[in-house]
C-alpha cells in the first residue's frame, strides 16, 4: 500500500495511530502561511483536531505523484470560517515514511 493510500485509509477510519505511522519520527510540517514548522507530536495534535472536527473538510483529495523519495498531493479544504483553499503539498520521504511536508495554498472564491 502506498503512503497516500495508507493516509487516506487512516483518515476514512479516523485511525490516528495508522496516520501517525506514515510519519517519520523526525517529521517536520512547514506551513505555507508563515514558514513556521511543527514536529510530529504537534502536527499529530493538529491533524487529530482537524480530522475529528466536522468544520474541517477536505474535498477532491488526490495524489499527483508518489515515489520512494517524494509525494505530491492536492486537495480543496473548507475551514470553519467558511473559507476554502486549494492546497498543494510536497512530502519528502525517508525510510518509507514522510519526513517533511510543505504546503502551498490559494484562497478560493
Amino acid at each position: 500500500m502506498s503512503i497516500y493510500q495508507a493516509q487516506e485509509a487512516a483518515r476514512e477510519a479516523n485511525d490516528m495511530e495508522a496516520y501517525a505511522a506514515t510519519l517519520h519520527d523526525d517529521y517536520q510540517f512547514i506551513m505555507h502561511l508563515d514558514n513556521s514548522t511543527m514536529d510530529k507530536e504537534k502536527s499529530m495534535e493538529m491533524f487529530t483536531f482537524m480530522m475529528s472536527s466536522d468544520d474541517f473538510v477536505t474535498h477532491e483529495s488526490r495524489c499527483l505523484y508518489e515515489s520512494n523519495e517524494a509525494m505530491v498531493t492536492h486537495g480543496v479544504m473548507s475551514f470553519p470560517d467558511g473559507t476554502r483553499e486549494a492546497v498543494l503539498a510536497f512530502h519528502k520521504i525517508k525510510d518509507g515514511q514522510i519526513i517533511t511536508m510543505e504546503t502551498g495554498a490559494t484562497l478560493l472564491p
